[in-house]
C-alpha cells in the first residue's frame, strides 16, 4: 500500500471518534446515555443495526464464500427478515411499552431478578468473547498494512489503539453516538464496497457474466444439500436462520439497546425490518463481488495459486495490490469501519441496570447511574481489549476464525431466546423452572457442538470431541438456536407443569401477559 492509503486509514481512526463526540454533544442522564431518551430518527437506527451486526470478517469472507461456491448465502439472509418480522410483534412490544432499558429487564418482570441476572450475565459474557474476536480480526489486516511499511507492531498494541477509539466516543457520547458513527460506517464500507466494482468492471474479461451464470454462480437456493450439515441448505437457512435472527435481534442487548432508542414501537419495528431488508442488499452486493473476483482470477485456487495463507484474505489481496491509490485506502478503511461498531453501551448498560443495581440491594440515584454506566464502558473496553490480545496469542492465523465466532453465540442463544418465549407461552412457568432450564440448554448446546459429528454417507451421529476432519462433519451452524429453544422450552415446560394454578406477576400485565 502507499503512504496515501495509509494516511486516509489513520484519517478514519482519527476522525471517527472525533465525530462520535460531536454528535453525540453533552450527556444530560441516564436515559439519554444509555438510550438517547428515545429520541433518534428509525432510519438511522436501522441502519445502526446493519453496522452492529457486520464485521470485518462478514466483509471479507461472504465474498469468498462466492468465490470458492455460489450465492446460497442469500437464503440464509432471507431466513433473517423472516426472524426480524417476528421478534418486530412478539418481542419489541414488550420492550418499548414497558419502558424498559435492557432486554433482560422483560425476565425480571415477568420471572424476578434471578433469570434476569442470569441472562444478563450470559449476555456479557457471551458479548465479551464474540466481540474479543472480533477486535483481533480486525487487527489482521492493519498488522499486514504496517508490516508492509517495515513496522512489527504486535496484536496487543493494535487492539489496544482500537479499543480506545471506541471507548472514546462511546464514553462521552452515549449511544446517540455510536449509532450516528455506525451509519457513517456503514455508508463507508458500502461505497467502498460500490468502488471494488466499479474498478473490477473494467478489469475483467468479455463474456464474464454468461460464464458466471453458465457455473452457477447465481444459485441461491440450494435443494440438494443435506440439511443437517449444510448451513445453506433451503430448510436449514430459512428455518434455522430465522430464529437464529430472533434471538440475535430480540434476546441480545447489542442490537435491542439501538431498537430502544427510537421514539415508540412503530419506528422500532420500523427499523428492525428494514435492517433486513438492508442486510440483504448488503450481502448480495459482498457477494456479487466475489462472483466478479471469480471472474477476474479466473478461479485461482487462493491458498494453492495465489499463496495467500487461507481463502478469506483473498478480497483483501485484491484490495492491496490491485485497487489504485486513494482508493485502496478508502476500501481498507471501510473494511475497519465493519469492526468498529461499539457494544461498549450495551455491554455497559446491562451491567448497571440488570447485575449491579441487584447486587448493592438499594435504589440508584439517575447521576449514579449515568456515573457508573461510564466507568462500566471503560471497564469493559478494558476487557475486550485483554480478550482480542488473548485471542491473538492463543489463534493461529490459519484457523477458521468465523467458525470460532459462531459457534461462541451458539453456546447461548438458544437459552436466551428460550427464557424469552417460555415466558410467553407458558403461563405457569417460575423463575426456577426457568433457570433450570436456561442452565440444562447452555450444557446440552456445549455437547452437541463440541462432541455431535455426523459420519458417513448415511450421517450416522457419533460424540467425537476432535474437530470434524474429512469423514465426518458437524451440524449446521444455524441449528444450534432452534435446538436450544427447543431444549429450553421443553424442560421449562414440563417443569411448568407442577406448578398448578400460579399466575405470573401482575407486573407482567404492563408487558402484555396474560394472568390468567
Amino acid at each position: 500500500m502507499r503512504a496515501l492509503d495509509v494516511a486516509i486509514i489513520v484519517l478514519f481512526l482519527v476522525g471517527m471518534p472525533l465525530l462520535g463526540v460531536w454528535v453525540g454533544g453533552q450527556q444530560r442522564s441516564a436515559a439519554d446515555y444509555f438510550v438517547s431518551e428515545r429520541r433518534i430518527p428509525w432510519w438511522v437506527v436501522c441502519v445502526s443495526v446493519v453496522s452492529a451486526e457486520t464485521s470485518t470478517l462478514t466483509v471479507l469472507s461472504v465474498p469468498t464464500i462466492a468465490y470458492g461456491g455460489t450465492m446460497t448465502f442469500l437464503s440464509l439472509a432471507i431466513g433473517y427478515l423472516v426472524g426480524r418480522v417476528v421478534v418486530s410483534f412478539v418481542l419489541l412490544p414488550k420492550y418499548i411499552a414497558g419502558e424498559l432499558v435492557t432486554a433482560y429487564g422483560f425476565l425480571g418482570k415477568r420471572f424476578g431478578d434471578g433469570l434476569r441476572g442470569t441472562a444478563s450475565v450470559t449476555f456479557l459474557v457471551t458479548r465479551l468473547l464474540a466481540d474479543g474476536l472480533r477486535l483481533f480480526a480486525t487487527a489482521i489486516p492493519v498488522k499486514v498494512v504496517l508490516a508492509a511499511y517495515g513496522v512489527d507492531a504486535s496484536y496487543w498494541l493494535i487492539v489496544a489503539v482500537l479499543g480506545l477509539a471506541m471507548v472514546v466516543y462511546s464514553f462521552l457520547g452515549g449511544v446517540r453516538a455510536v449509532v450516528w458513527v455506525d451509519a457513517v460506517q456503514l455508508l463507508w464500507y458500502v461505497l467502498g464496497a460500490v468502488a471494488v466494482i466499479v474498478v473490477l468492471s473494467g478489469r475483467l474479461p468479455a463474456g464474464w457474466l454468461p460464464s458466471a451464470a453458465d457455473a452457477g454462480k447465481f444459485q441461491v437456493f440450494d435443494l440438494a444439500a443435506g440439511p443437517l450439515t449444510s448451513p445453506y441448505a433451503v430448510l436449514t437457512a430459512l428455518v434455522g436462520g430465522a430464529v437464529l435472527s430472533m434471538a440475535s435481534h430480540g434476546a441480545d442487548q447489542l442490537v435491542v439497546q439501538r431498537l430502544m432508542a427510537t421514539r415508540d414501537v412503530r419506528s422500532a419495528q420500523k427499523a428492525l425490518i428494514a435492517s433486513g431488508v438492508v442486510v440483504f442488499l448488503q450481502f448480495a452486493l459482498f457477494l456479487f463481488i466475489g462472483v466478479m473476483l471469480w471472474a477476474f482470477y479466473r478461479g485461482a485456487h487462493p491458498v494453492r495459486d495465489l499463496k495467500l495463507n487461507n481463502a478469506d484474505e483473498l478480497f483483501a489481496h485484491f484490495i492491496v495490490r490491485d485497487m489504485p491509490t486513494g482508493l485502496s485506502g478508502f476500501v481498507m478503511a471501510g473494511i475497519l469501519a465493519a469492526a468498529l461498531s461499539s457494544s461498549l453501551g450495551a455491554l455497559a448498560s446491562s451491567t448497571v441496570t440488570d447485575v449491579y443495581q441487584r447486587v448493592v440491594r438499594r435504589p440508584l440515584s439517575e447521576a449514579e447511574v449515568f456515573r457508573q454506566g461510564r466507568l462500566w464502558t471503560v471497564v469493559w473496553a478494558g476487557l475486550l481489549v485483554v480478550c482480542a490480545g488473548l485471542f491473538a496469542s492463543l489463534t493461529g492465523r490459519g484457523n477458521p476464525i468465523v467458525e470460532q465466532g459462531l459457534s461462541i453465540s451458539g453456546f447461548t442463544y438458544g437459552a436466551l431466546l428460550g427464557a424469552f418465549l417460555l415466558g410467553l407461552l407458558f403461563r405457569q412457568a417460575r423463575q426456577a423452572d426457568a433457570i433450570a432450564a436456561f442452565a440444562v440448554t447452555v450444557v446440552v448446546m456445549a455437547f452437541v457442538i463440541l462432541g455431535v459429528k455426523f459420519v458417513g454417507p448415511d450421517a450416522a451421529v457419533v460424540v467425537d470431541f476432535s474437530p470434524a476432519g474429512a469423514d465426518s462433519k458437524a451440524p449446521a451452524y444455524p441449528w444450534y438456536t432452534p435446538m436450544g429453544v427447543l431444549v429450553t422450552l421443553v424442560v421449562g415446560g414440563l417443569l411448568s407443569l407442577r406448578n398448578k394454578g400460579y399466575a405470573p406477576p401482575r407486573a407482567d400485565d404492563a408487558l402484555g401477559i396474560r394472568a390468567g
